[in-house]
């Protein structure tokens, strides 16, 4: 998934950002509201963590534009988890009345935190299988495994997420653009050869016959 984290705090903002990447989302961090409200005009999010208490636009007005929808179309798909310290239920209460979809105290486990995003980010998208399976593959996003006729392949974060964007899309061709847009974060390059690279080393663990199909012009697709 692509994550935004929008946390005051930068020590807190990278941590949750790496423990997110450890389960191979593509995560970007942004340290104010303002700053989250651009990011989300630019950028296709799964789900942003907003923290409450934010600067120059506070959490709240994020939460409320993300909710209506404007400018632009913002926020017509992305879920919304809101970290704050305050933690009392009419707290809560209002959290989800501004339109958040999940509220979560601070001080929180990270380990909650990730389920609680993997659990946003599949309302944020059609409704897919638990387990991935296509042309002898099967991937489980849970225990971030694969395997290619029942033998186990080893991949990196970005193989994982290229493969899985691919199975999702259900035998149909899926750009380099969304591929960029989806598994790595705004820091990457737009004319960088990081999709091509990352798809060469997937279909050489995936090994023979070759199953990943590159249809020029329109992307890639599993046969």
């Amino acid at each position: 998934m692509r994550i935004l984290v929008v946390e005051d705090e930068p020590l807190l903002a990278g941590a949750v950002a790496e423990w997110l990447r450890g389960d191979a989302h593509a995560v970007d961090v942004v340290h104010d509201g303002g700053a989250a409200l651009e990011r989300i005009d630019v950028h296709d999010y799964d789900v942003v963590v907003l923290d409450r208490d934010l600067p120059v636009v506070h959490g709240d007005d994020v939460c409320r534009a993300l909710a209506s929808g404007d400018p632009a179309g913002r926020g017509q798909s992305v879920r919304v988890i809101m970290l704050t310290a305050a933690a009392a239920i009419d707290d809560r209460v209002a959290g989800l009345s501004l339109g958040a979809d999940d509220y979560l105290p601070k001080p929180f486990a990270f380990p909650e935190l990730a389920a609680r995003v993997a659990a946003l980010g599949r309302r944020s998208r059609p409704a897919a299988p638990p387990i991935l399976q296509r042309a002898g593959i099967r991937l489980d996003p849970h225990r971030r495994e694969v395997f290619r006729d029942g033998r186990y392949v080893p991949l990196s974060r970005k193989e994982f997420g290229v493969l899985a964007e691919l199975l999702r899309a259900d035998g149909a061709a899926v750009s380099a653009e969304h591929l960029l847009e989806k598994v790595w974060d705004e820091h990457a390059d737009p004319f960088t050869n990081a999709v091509r690279i990352a798809m060469l080393k997937l279909r050489r663990k995936l090994g023979d016959p070759p199953i990943v199909l590159t249809d020029p012009g329109v992307g890639y697709r599993i046969q």
